[in-house]
């Protein structure tokens, strides 16, 4: 129980009692105020360390004289955009305030006491944090060996109380992605009467050649939800703004629940102009592909084990991670502790900029010396 728990506690809903709150990357200002630290690199978030569009950035600008203005709550430019980009119907869209808030209108939507979501283990923990909320129970399915979902697992999982399946490909936080092949098995084998959710938050970092694209798989007769973000690759973290593509029925549903206005107008006109900077996004995928890479050559140099990514984040090994991570914290550097996922020997470390993985690089290299963990 918390230390706060008590008076208050009979009035609360029973789902809401049993949830750890989510905890973020530690904040670059938290780390200063407690270490007196001023340079401090934070790999922690998998955010976009280049930076959002200039043109996104001169959108923002141009709005501050209309603040006093409610937001366009259907979000019509945007979503034209989007369906143009994607090639499906406006009312096959529902924009988020993050892709977070959709994934929970999709909770609310399908799950309630006496259902169950599947979901793999570890994955983001949002999942099961709304399920929870909801009253509904989650099935975790571990990971194979090679620290990959195992779909086969998937579906061996769900049962007469499932009602709906979460899978985030990239998973995080391993950063490992399935396959065209295995995707397509896993929906041909995948039950009717059951809501699938694919959570593609990192899909532009994928580029394994069979890396399946959720928006061709979306149909009238399948209750597949495929959601996106512009928080990462787009850079866009501190407006909160996702999308989901989705039979025109769900979305229904879905703008049922929305709360009015849910995405900003800050949000959509800085994701408009992210959309059309076609050179920024294709900057930002080559230049994690390259940390990414070094990171993982970085690992292995060590003889340090590492799941290989497709997203803008790796996964490594590093004996006790909790006390790996806060060794790197006195070295200025900021990274994931993983524990909180279940996974108590590994870090995650989001690509960065060359100063920022240099920094990385000195600071592990430092407490690998100092036998910090190991």
């Amino acid at each position: 129980m918390s230390s706060t728990e008590g008076r208050f506690r009979s009035l609360v809903s029973p789902g809401i009692l049993k949830i750890e709150p989510y905890k973020p990357g530690k904040p670059v200002e938290e780390l200063r105020r407690e270490r007196g630290i001023e340079k401090i690199y934070k790999l922690a978030s998998n955010e976009n360390p280049f930076g959002a569009s200039a043109g996104a950035v001169k959108a923002l600008e141009e709005v501050g004289g209309t603040l006093n203005r409610y937001p366009d709550g259907f979000g019509y430019e945007l979503k034209s955009e989007l369906a143009a980009r994607w090639g499906v119907g406006m009312e096959q869209l529902v924009l988020g305030n993050g892709s977070s808030e959709i994934i929970e209108m999709m909770v609310r939507l399908f799950v309630d006491e006496g259902r169950n979501i599947v979901t793999a283990d570890p994955s983001f923990s949002i999942y099961e944090i709304v399920a929870t909320a909801q009253g509904g129970s989650v099935k975790r399915v571990a990971l194979d060996e090679g620290n990959r979902v195992d779909l086969d697992a998937v579906l061996a999982a769900i049962d007469a109380d499932t009602s709906l399946v979460i899978l985030g490909n990239p998973n995080n936080p391993t950063g490992d992605a399935f396959t065209k092949g295995e995707w397509e098995r896993f929906l041909g084998g995948f039950p009717k009467g059951v809501a699938l959710l694919l959570d593609e938050a990192y899909a532009e970092y994928a580029d394994g050649g069979d890396f399946p694209v959720g928006r061709d798989y979306v149909n009238d007769e399948r209750p597949l939800v495929v959601v996106r973000t512009f928080s990462k690759v787009h850079g866009l973290a501190a407006l909160r703004i996702g999308y989901a593509i989705a039979p025109a029925e769900i979305v229904d549903y879905m703008n049922r629940l929305r709360l009015p206005f849910n995405a900003n107008k800050a949000a959509q006109v800085a994701a408009l102009a992210a959309l059309r900077d076609v050179a920024h996004l294709e900057n930002s995928v080559e230049m994690n592909r390259r940390g990414r890479e070094r990171l993982q050559k970085f690992f292995g140099r060590l003889g340090v084990e590492f799941v290989p990514s497709q997203a803008n984040f790796v996964l490594a090994k590093v004996g006790n991670g909790d006390e790996f991570f806060e060794a790197l914290l006195d070295e200025g550097v900021i990274v994931r502790s993983t524990s909180g996922f279940g996974l108590k020997e590994w870090i995650r470390v989001t690509v960065g900029t060359d100063e920022e993985l240099g920094a990385f690089e000195t600071a592990f290299e430092n407490i690998l010396v100092g036998k910090v963990g190991r």
